[in-house]
């Protein structure tokens, strides 16, 4: 309707303001609640053409619009707003097209695109935790929103399977892992799942690092530099400014400083970066105790995606992509585009474009997390030629890499880093403070599943409505209540927006929640399982005020799926599928019972509404990885 508009306008525009005009002028939009129309036209750039006041252009448009397009069949104007309602007949048509399309708010054609949505990307040293949900669900979602607007996907992650942080949790299992006949402790004799296992030494050897780190600071008090002498400068240094400040948080800026100084002359993290050069050097026995530990953590990664309902097309590995970004980065060094300093380290200077320093290579050869994301995006568009984009579903704490990661490429002469796109999110707090994976106060994935799961279960006890249930079906209904809230309440909140996250109330049957779009789908499917839909009668009145409003909600929602996808955001999906929830809601408690009504063609297009409002439903939630249940 809105080219109909547009088209009409451009086609007068001689007869309505006596010159030709730029489509850019004319601005069409919704309607606002609180006035009466479907369409309002802005009409104050055409009031100095016409030599007319606002409403008077206004006027003199509305009429020319309704006499020009049939299906407006009434206008009025506010403050120089013009107002278009359009005819039930209208209405009633957008319903019945959107019946008969199966995929209805979907693309009809294929854009030609192929789009990479990189999401999850884990460290194999630690569980996946909060953070990662939101991570995972918002990936998984943005690549099923882009998929539903015709391009081809391509859903994968790249596996942090290498570097210091995995060194730690292998020396601190070496070091502290009991032994049983010989044998140190394992996931399978310990019954834990092996990525739970492997981020319990991760936590160990940094409550170990941290009491080392203790013991060098109180030498270094005593003036005595036998550990970590390089350091004695710069400790010093710090040491008398400290003594010079009265401000409690600059004493203990300092004193962090410090700390961090300390912990990089301890013998554990000493330890731990010469395990990390072996490594690279493939040193056969880090190397098979690198294999056993991270194949104990993907065992427990893929029980965890399993529980999260997410997969991926493709995978890449840190310890694989690593080596093609050093050859690249010696390239780049050998052309100038790198440098290096004394201590052999390479480095990229991007102060001329307002950024500053970026170590690519340490002084000891191994690579650093730029690295490896160099070789990655290249190997990517290798393997991927056709690639049109590819998004980094990260949060953003990574904002300033990722801005360095796109500038490193487009320096080493990679045109296709303008189409790299960092999907930065905001970080999920709990009432409890931030998480901190090193001291073990992460709330583990699963746990947090398990948790609204159950909650869900107790919640569909209390209630009952469980008759013919198995216990099949009542497991699996308790499994999509709950997942279906946590992801939902995860969704909801626009993704750059940090957020807080409550489980008990991700669950509930009222608000912005996910249970509760879910049960108006379980009663759709109720009403429609209670009588039959006649296709043949045809209703041809004036269209009821709640169907009106509910059947212009729905048509948007082609819309709202596009308006997602360009923003890579499935908060507007989400938050579109409440208020069409709660429109539902009204118009079903505003009429009589549907299934009593008398008058089959009211009763016809009624039932017709309550069915393409659960199609709606359900195809929305699917876009966000959520499944609706057909009985709550």
């Amino acid at each position: 309707m809105e080219a109909k508009i547009t088209n009409a306008l451009l086609n007068s525009s001689n007869e309505l303001f006596s010159c030709e005009i730029d489509s850019k002028i004319i601005q069409i939009q919704k309607t606002r609640k609180e006035f009466s129309g479907d369409y309002t036209l802005v009409t104050f750039p055409f009031a100095k053409l016409m030599k007319l006041s606002p409403d008077a252009a206004a006027e003199k448009m509305g009429a020319f619009l309704c006499d020009k397009i049939d299906e407006i069949k009434a206008f009025n104007v506010v403050k120089g707003f013009l107002n278009l309602e359009l005819s039930s007949d209208y209405w009633l048509d957008t319903l019945k097209s959107i019946s008969i399309n199966e995929n209805f708010g979907f693309a009809t054609k294929p854009t030609g695109k192929t789009i990479m949505v990189e999401f999850s990307s884990p460290n194999t040293n630690k569980p996946l935790h909060l953070g990662h949900l939101r991570n995972n669900f918002l990936g998984y979602s943005v690549a099923q929103i882009l998929k539903a607007n015709g391009n081809n996907v391509i859903k994968t992650q790249i596996i942090n399977d290498r570097g210091i942080h995995i060194c730690k949790s292998m020396l601190a299992w070496q070091k502290f892992a009991p032994k049983v006949d010989g044998q140190r402790e394992t996931p399978q004799s310990t019954g834990m799942k092996g990525d739970k296992f492997v981020g319990k030494y991760y936590v160990e050897f940094d409550k170990a690092l941290n009491i080392e780190a203790k013991m060098v600071i109180d030498l270094w008090n005593k003036n005595d530099f036998s550990v970590g002498a390089q350091f004695q400068d710069e400790v010093v240094k710090l040491q008398a400014i400290y003594q010079t400040k009265e401000d409690e948080k600059a004493k203990a800026t300092i004193a962090a400083k410090i700390k961090e100084l300390a912990k990089n002359a301890t013998p554990i993290l000493l330890e731990a970066k010469e395990m990390l050069v072996k490594w690279e050097a493939n040193d056969k026995e880090v190397y098979e105790l690198w294999t056993t530990m991270n194949n104990w953590v993907y065992s427990g990664f893929e029980t965890t995606y399993t529980k999260m309902g997410v997969d991926f097309d493709s995978l890449y590995y840190e310890s694989s992509t690593f080596l093609l970004g050093k050859d690249v980065v010696l390239e780049g060094l050998n052309k100038g585009i790198f440098f290096k300093k004394e201590d052999g380290s390479v480095w990229v200077d991007l102060t001329s474009d307002g950024l500053d320093e970026k170590l690519l290579l340490r002084g000891d050869g191994t690579a650093v997390y730029m690295t490896q994301d160099i070789g990655t995006a290249i190997e990517r568009f290798r393997e991927f030629p056709s690639l049109s984009g590819v998004v980094y579903t990260v949060g953003n704490e990574q904002d300033y890499h990722f801005n360095v990661l796109f500038l490193i490429l487009k320096k080493l002469g990679y045109s296709w880093a303008e189409s790299c796109f960092h999907l930065s999110y905001g970080m999920v707090d709990l009432p409890t403070g931030k998480m901190k994976s090193r001291e073990g106060t992460v709330v583990d994935a699963d746990d947090l599943i398990d948790e609204v799961v159950e909650a869900a279960r107790e919640m569909t006890q209390e209630r009952g409505h469980l008759e013919g249930f198995s216990e099949d079906d009542k497991t699996n209904l308790y499994q999509t209540i709950g997942l279906g809230g946590l992801k939902y309440y995860l969704l909801k909140v626009d993704p750059k927006k940090r957020m807080m996250f409550d489980p008990a109330e991700s669950i509930e049957l009222t608000g912005n929640t996910g249970p509760f779009i879910q049960y108006t789908y379980a009663r759709i499917q109720s009403l429609l399982s209670k009588t039959e839909i006649n296709t043949s009668l045809t209703y041809n009145g004036e269209l009821p005020k709640e169907e009106h409003e509910l059947i212009k909600w729905m048509f948007d929602f082609q819309s709202v799926v596009k308006e997602a996808g360009d923003n890579y955001s499935p908060a507007l999906l989400a938050n579109y599928l409440y208020d069409l929830v709660k429109l539902f809601n009204h118009f079903y408690q505003s009429v009589p019972p549907i299934v009593k009504e008398e008058d089959l063609k009211l009763k016809q297009l009624r039932l017709s509404i309550c069915k393409e409002t659960g199609n709606i439903i359900e195809r929305g939630m699917n876009l966000l990885g959520i499944n609706v249940p057909e009985r709550m």
